[in-house]
C-alpha cells in the first residue's frame, strides 16, 4: 500500500526520487544548505548529552540522511539527532557500563554505534512483523508529558556547561542543590556568555528572525572565541573535532554483556520511533499526505544501521531540520543528500574553526532545544479537554524525573498499557428508548425526550467482550437488572459493538443470561456479527438463550415484542441515515 507521503509502493533504492525532475534541483540544494546550517549547531551540541564526542553529532548528521534518502519513503522528512533519544540512549549508556564486568570498560562512542545497529534491527524486525502499528501505542498526550519530564532533566543537565562546575549529583533536585552549596566556585565569565547566547536565541526566535537562533550562537560564539580567547579566560571550549570522515566499521563491544545492548536497543527505539513517527505524521498533514509507519520502519532502520556503522548513535526524523526543508521549498530527498554532503565540507574544512567553539554557547543551545519540548499549550488544551488525559501526561512527565529515563519509558508503557486496558475492561453501556415521532432508538441518557419502551430494556454494549472484561460486564449487567423497572419482561442486549469474544466471555454471557433468567426476565441478543455468532454457537449459547431471541436488528426486537404485547408502540421504519446508537 502506498504511504502516500513518498513514491509508491516500490521498494527500489531511491524510490523517493521517482520521477525526479532537474527543476527542482536548485530548490533542493538551497534547502539542503539550510539544512545543515541548522543541524550543525545540534550535531555538535546533543553528543554531549550522552557523554560522547562532537564528531559523532556530525557523522549522524550524514550517513543516516543518505540512507534514509535510500531506503525512505517521504520525500521530504529528514532524519537526525534528537534530544530525546540522546537523553534515553545517555540512560541507556549509563546502564551498559554499571553492567560491565569489573575491570572493564567500553568505548561509549563504540556503544552507542552498536546500541544505534540494534535500534536498526528491532526497526527492521518490526516492519517484518507488521509491528508498524505502535507508532499508535505511544499517544500524543503521553509523549507530550514525556518530552516535557525529559526536558527538563536536559535543562538541569546543563548547569556545568553554563557553570564551568563538574557537577557530580544527578537527577533533577540534587543537581540544582549541589549548585547552590558550590556557588562561589562558578565560573562567571562561562555563565555570563551562556545567558548572553540563550538572549540571542530567544530574541531572534521572538523575532521570527531568518536567521535560526543556534546557528548565530555559533557563528557568534566562535568569533568571539577567535578574538577574545576564551579558553585563556577559563572558558571551556569544544577542542576535539574530527577532521576526517568515519570508516565504514563494526563498532567493537567485545565484552560487553549483549543482553544490555539488546534492551537499551528497544528502550531507545520506542522513544524514537514514537517521537519520529509523529514528526513525520505532522508534516505529512501540512503536505495534505499520509504516512505510512511500516514504511518508514523501513527508512529509520536504514539510517540507524547507517549511523552505527559509521560511528554515529541513533537518529529518528527531525521536526527542526524538517521544519526548515519545508520552510525554504525542499521537494524531495535530494536536499538531505546535499545537507549531508554540506557537512563533509564542514568536517574537511571548517573542523579548526569548531575547535575553539565555547561549550556554554553548546549548553545555551541544549537548553533551548529542551525547553521547545515542554508543550505548554498542549498540555493546557488538555486540562480543558481531558482531565484523565491531563493526568496521563503529568504521570508521563513525572516519570522521567523520579525514576531516570530508563525506568520512565517502562513506566510511559505501562501507563499507557493500564489505560487502554482500563477502557477495555470498562466498556461503556446505554439504554435504548423511542423517541415520540421520530425514527431509530436513541440513547436514554442522552436525549431528554427519548423513553423506554414497557416492558422492553434494551441495552447497547459499546466494546468486545474479553476475558479480561467478562467479570465487570456481568457485574455491570446485574446493576442494570437491579434498576429496571417492575413489569419488565425482555432484556435484549444490542451486540453491535461487540466486534471480538472469547470462550471466557461466552461464558460469561451464559451466565448473564441465567441471572435474568432468574429474575423472570427473558434475555436476548440482537445484531449479532458473523464471528462472535459462531464463536456463541459453538459454545452452545446460543441454544440456551433461544432462538426466539436472537434477532437481526432492534426492529425485529420492538416487532417481536409487539406480537407479545399488542400495546407496545410500533416501530417506526428506519431510513438510510447515520445509527444513533452509536458514540457521537
Amino acid at each position: 500500500m502506498s504511504s502516500g507521503w513518498g513514491a509508491g509502493s516500490g521498494r527500489r533504492l531511491f524510490s523517493s526520487l521517482r520521477g525526479y525532475r532537474p527543476a527542482l534541483l536548485p530548490s533542493d540544494l538551497l534547502a539542503g544548505l539550510a539544512i545543515a546550517a541548522v543541524g550543525l549547531p545540534s550535531a555538535i551540541a546533543y553528543p554531549s548529552i550522552a557523554g560522547l564526542p562532537p564528531e559523532t553529532g556530525l557523522y549522524a548528521s550524514i550517513a543516516p540522511l543518505i540512507a534514509y534518502a535510500a531506503f525512505g519513503p517521504s520525500r521530504r522528512l529528514i532524519v537526525g539527532p534528537d534530544a530525546a533519544t540522546m537523553t534515553v540512549l545517555a540512560a541507556v549508556l549509563a546502564q551498559i557500563t554499571a553492567g560491565m564486568p569489573a575491570g572493564q570498560a567500553a568505548d561509549p562512542a563504540a556503544l552507542a554505534s552498536a546500541v544505534a545497529i540494534g535500534v536498526g534491527l528491532t526497526c527492521l524486525a518490526a516492519r517484518f512483523l507488521g509491528l508498524g502499528v505502535i507508532a499508535s501505542f505511544l499517544s500524543r498526550p503521553i509523549l507530550t508529558g514525556f518530552f516535557a519530564g525529559i526536558s527538563l532533566s536536559i535543562i538541569v543537565g546543563q548547569i556545568g556547561r553554563f557553570t564551568g562546575l563538574k557537577i557530580q549529583s544527578e537527577g533533577l533536585i540534587q543537581p540544582v542543590v549541589e549548585l547552590l552549596r558550590r556557588l562561589p566556585e562558578v565560573h562567571i565569565p562561562s555563565v555570563l556568555l551562556g545567558l548572553a547566547m540563550l538572549a540571542v536565541i530567544a530574541v531572534l526566535k521572538r523575532m521570527n528572525s531568518v536567521i535560526p537562533g543556534p546557528v548565530a550562537v555559533i557563528v557568534l560564539a566562535t568569533g568571539l572565541s577567535a578574538l577574545l580567547g576564551f579558553s585563556e579566560l577559563g572558558i571551556r571550549v569544544v577542542e576535539d573535532v574530527p577532521t576526517s570522515l568515519p570508516a565504514l566499521a563494526l563498532p567493537d563491544i567485545s565484552g560487553v554483556p549483549l543482553d544490555l545492548v539488546v534492551s537499551g536497543a528497544i528502550s531507545t527505539f520506542l522513544v524514537s520511533f514514537g517521537a519520529g513517527i509523529i514528526t513525520a505524521r505532522s508534516f505529512a498533514q501540512m503536505d495534505g499526505q499520509t504516512t505510512d509507519p511500516d514504511r518508514e520502519l523501513e527508512g529509520f532502520s536504514a539510517a540507524n544501521i547507517a549511523a552505527g556503522f559509521f560511528g554515529a548513535f541513533p537518529v529518528t526524523a527531525s521536526d527542526s531540520r524538517t521544519a526548515v526543508n519545508f520552510s525554504v521549498g525542499g521537494r524531495t530527498q535530494v536536499a538531505s543528500i546535499a545537507a549531508a554532503l554540506a557537512l563533509v565540507l564542514v568536517i574537511l574544512f571548517l573542523s579548526d574553526a569548531l575547535r575553539i567553539l565555547p561549550v556554554p554557547a553548546l549548553g545555551a543551545i541544549l537548553v533551548a532545544a529542551a525547553a521547545g519540548l515542554i508543550d505548554l499549550p498542549a498540555l493546557h488544551r488538555l486540562w480543558q479537554v481531558s482531565r484523565t488525559e491531563f493526568g496521563l501526561a503529568i504521570a508521563a512527565l513525572w516519570a522521567p524525573i523520579a525514576l531516570g529515563v530508563l525506568q520512565g519509558v517502562g513506566v510511559v508503557v505501562g501507563i499507557t498499557l493500564l489505560h487502554v486496558l482500563w477502557k477495555m475492561m470498562h466498556p461503556r453501556d446505554a439504554l435504548l428508548g423511542l423517541r415520540p415521532g421520530r425514527d431509530g432508538f436513541y440513547k436514554l441518557h442522552r436525549t431528554p425526550d427519548a423513553r423506554p419502551v414497557p416492558g422492553l430494556s434494551l441495552c447497547l454494549l459499546e466494546g468486545s467482550l474479553l476475558f479480561f472484561n467478562a467479570d465487570t460486564v456481568r457485574a455491570r449487567m446485574a446493576e442494570i437488572a437491579m434498576d429496571l423497572p417492575a413489569g419488565t419482561r425482555w432484556f435484549v442486549l444490542d451486540a453491535t459493538a461487540i466486534t471480538q469474544i472469547d470462550t471466557t466471555a461466552a461464558t460469561a454471557l451464559d451466565q448473564i443470561a441465567q441471572d435474568f433468567t432468574a429474575l423472570g426476565i427473558r434475555f436476548g441478543l440482537a445484531e449479532l456479527n458473523a464471528e462472535v455468532r459462531d464463536l456463541l454457537q459453538r459454545a452452545g449459547v446460543l441454544d440456551r438463550i433461544g432462538r426466539d431471541m436472537l434477532f437481526e436488528d432492534l426492529g425485529d426486537v420492538l416487532r417481536a415484542f409487539q406480537r407479545l404485547d399488542p400495546a407496545t408502540p410500533p416501530p417506526s421504519p428506519v431510513p438510510p441515515q447515520p445509527d444513533p446508537r452509536l458514540p457521537a
